[in-house]
């Protein structure tokens, strides 16, 4: 199954694994599953850390690169993911959590999120 992490789970990951769920910890330790990190992601963390909402306590680059050296794959933002958004309901205006939901509708991923906003769109969800 391709699972696309939600920034907070892709933190959590990386830094506090104990904040997931048994489950989710199942799935992504499972190698029949794929996880995937959009750019979305890595441009949510940049854009807060450089405000000053999110205070790192890593280096997003060895992150990153970390995550290449070991296969993961990161979605880059496709024209067709852009389009989707058009169709969305809009249950919130959170461009980066949209842009996520477009995604995972394109690439017909399961999304791993803890966030109740995520689940009012008609994707699948796990936590």
């Amino acid at each position: 199954m391709n699972l696309l992490l939600d920034t907070h789970t892709f933190i959590w990951w990386i830094s506090k694994p104990d904040q997931l769920s048994p489950n989710v910890l199942s799935l992504l330790d499972d190698e029949n599953n794929k996880p995937v990190i959009s750019v979305v992601n890595i441009w949510e963390i940049q854009i807060k850390n450089a405000v000053g909402k999110m205070d790192l306590n890593f280096s997003l680059d060895d992150i990153v690169e970390t995550y290449r050296e070991n296969g993961i794959e990161i979605l880059p933002i496709y024209p067709n993911h852009v389009l989707r958004l058009s169709s969305l309901p809009d249950h919130h205006r959170d461009p980066f959590d949209r842009i996520l939901v477009a995604q995972v509708i394109v690439e017909n991923m399961t999304v791993i999120s803890k966030d109740p906003k995520i689940k009012q769109y008609p994707v699948p969800v796990i936590w």
